[in-house]
């Protein structure tokens, strides 16, 4: 999945990255407000996680404009502020969960699962496809039962392709959610897409190429 991360502790935004990067998540982080608007109004992301007190603005009014344009994006707002009106306003302004400071790491992790859960209508965190599935719990991939040892971006790209089996997955969203708002070489992907194709081959699944769309991940007969 790819995050955002909008928080200007850097010590709390540095313990966000930490523990959702490992899950196989790209997350982009920013700390103040003029930032992460620019980067709300330019990227596509699956979860925000919002603090409100940022030094050059409010971040209500970037949840606001977030859901007055029509975005559905998740939204977990994380706050140091205490009472009932702040938590309304936020939740009523269209946020879908909010977390108080000081939290626990697990207790983020598992909202954060939850939100994803609900965004994409799953029922767990588990995503398959025949004898391919990811955990997104635990961050672990498997192949008729036995663990894909994937280091980080083929593992974001087995999830991205895994949420659209059996659908094109525009290369787009495939190239923001491995590479963020880094620079992306123009047979960046392709080179993680041949990478991942080795792994599944003899596995009865196939990435197909979809030129100027994407890719899909099918069954190797379809």
């Amino acid at each position: 999945m790819r995050l955002l991360v909008i928080e200007d502790d850097p010590l709390i935004a540095r313990s966000l990255e930490q523990a959702l990067t490992p899950l196989g998540n790209t997350v982009d982080v920013f700390t103040h407000h003029a930032q992460a608007r620019e980067a709300l109004q330019s990227g596509q992301f699956d979860l925000v996680l919002l603090d409100l007190g940022l030094p050059d603005g409010n971040g209500l009014t970037l949840l606001a404009e977030l859901r007055q344009r029509g975005d559905t994006t998740p939204v977990l707002i994380l706050t140091a502020r205490d009472g009932i009106d702040a938590r309304v306003e936020g939740l009523d302004l269209g946020a879908d969960d909010y977390l108080a400071k000081p939290f626990s790491l697990a207790e983020l992790e598992a909202r954060v699962r939850a939100l994803l859960r609900r965004s994409q209508q799953r029922a767990d965190n588990r995503l398959t496809f025949g004898p391919l599935a990811f955990d997104a719990a635990s961050g672990v991939a498997t192949l008729n039962e036995t663990v894909l040892d994937l280091p980080r971006r083929e593992l974001r790209l087995l999830e991205s392709l895994l949420l659209h089996a059996g659908s094109i997955t525009p290369r787009e969203t495939l190239e923001n959610r491995l590479f963020g708002f880094g620079d992306v070489g123009s047979n960046a992907l392709e080179v993680y897409i041949s990478r991942l194709r080795k792994r599944l081959d003899g596995s009865g699944l196939r990435i197909r190429t979809f030129r100027g769309m994407g890719y899909r991940l099918e069954e190797a007969a379809s």
